[in-house]
């Protein structure tokens, strides 16, 4: 499903991207909305340019102009560079190699199976699990989302027992279990 959701998204921005690619080119153009044009914008003629050699001369001569169009194409290219990057990155995660020869854990596995017995402990309306890997130990990030009528004192036991038993799992590697405890309203659903 993640995967699916993935191809979604990317196909999606790449639409979008078109679209507004496309909006651009015919905004810069102005051909077939110039005559639609509003009474007080200028009403640029079918050869016009949106600076023209007369006013570029002009602009020139204070001192903000060259640095502040640079800056900011540079920052514009940064950032777009940075987002599609993020965007085009392997959907992979990565595994922990295990005590048996060969044999490694992917964190998303793990990370499912801790989730899903948490949810199993009574008390428990939902969990979200993180195992990040550091320089000398890994991390489980659990934020676990109690029922409005259950104390923390109430799970505390049985996630202890759940955190135990993932860093036996994960034995030859220290591990650290960090719990976040979070509680759900008593508010009703809105209904509109």
């Amino acid at each position: 499903m993640p995967r699916l959701r993935t191809v979604l998204n990317r196909t999606v921005l790449a639409l979008v991207g078109l679209l507004l690619l496309a909006i651009a080119g015919h905004v810069l153009t102005l051909a077939p909305w110039a005559p639609h044009l509003p009474a007080p914008w200028h009403r640029p003629g079918p050869h016009a340019v949106l600076l023209n050699a007369d006013r570029l001369p002009g602009l020139r001569t204070h001192g903000w102009w060259t640095p502040t169009v640079l800056a900011g194409s540079i920052a514009t290219t940064a950032m777009f560079a940075l987002w599609c990057a993020r965007q085009l990155r392997s959907g992979a995660r990565p595994t922990v190699p295990l005590s048996a020869p060969d044999s490694a854990l992917r964190t998303r596995a793990l990370e499912d199976a801790v989730t899903h017995q948490a949810v199993a402990i009574a008390g428990v309306a939902g969990c979200r699990t993180r195992l990040l890997r550091r320089r000398n130990h890994l991390q489980v990030r659990m934020h676990v989302w109690l029922h409005p009528d259950t104390t923390p004192a109430g799970v505390l036991p049985a996630l202890t027992i759940l955190a135990d038993r993932t860093e036996s799992a994960l034995a030859p590697h220290t591990v650290r279990t960090q719990v976040r405890l979070s509680a759900r309203s008593h508010r009703g659903r809105r209904i509109r």
